[in-house]
């Protein structure tokens, strides 16, 4: 297995060189739209199909067969794709922890929206980091607008959602790997 390396510095800054409009925009009917889908997501494979289809209207990329884990992993890794694999790890202590301290279904379904968008464009052999989350962002906020909750964690990163909570509360790292059953639509074809 590759070491993991990343600068985990960056992980812990918001974005360079966005700045958050403090009048945004009205959101576009397709925005609208999009948000609505979000909203109504109901669990990983409803978000990772989001995920996908907005990667799709933005960039014009896709790929199928990728697997989704859960794994107990330090505060500072949202998750992370080994280059030349098809799996997603995501980071199980996180996700809890967001689903904990927020008040909706709609910030836990916009955290795990840009964790599987970041992720995904890795796996589209999107490797330099900064770069990745700028496009996270330009497809957060081309998808949802610049007032949506998404685009917020795209600028600010997933940890603003439990900013008030203390990052060493977390469990050891005893559970297993868990994998997330029927990620991907079945009928998602690997050779077109």
């Amino acid at each position: 297995m590759m070491p993991l390396s990343f600068d985990e510095d960056a992980m812990w800054r918001p974005l360079e060189g966005v700045e958050p409009s403090l009048l945004p925009a009205s959101p576009s009917g397709k925005q609208v739209e999009y948000a609505g889908k979000l909203d109504r997501c109901e669990d990983f494979r409803d978000v990772f199909a989001l995920v996908k289809e907005s990667v799709k209207d933005a960039l014009g990329m896709e790929r199928t067969g990728l697997m989704l884990y859960l794994r107990d992993l330090p505060m500072k890794v949202g998750a992370y794709h080994q280059l030349g694999t098809n799996g997603i790890i995501m980071n199980r202590i996180l996700l809890e922890q967001v689903v904990q301290a927020t008040a909706s279904r709609l910030e836990v379904n916009a955290f795990i929206y840009f964790i599987l968008l970041h992720e995904y464009l890795h796996t589209l052999g999107l490797i330099d980091e900064m770069r990745v989350r700028h496009l996270t962002y330009q497809v957060t906020e081309e998808t949802f607008g610049s007032a949506h909750v998404a685009t917020k964690i795209a600028v600010e990163g997933p940890w603003s959602l439990i900013k008030l909570m203390p990052f060493h509360a977390s469990r050891p790292y005893e559970r297993g790997v868990e994998i997330v059953r029927d990620f991907e639509d079945p009928s998602s074809k690997y050779i077109a």
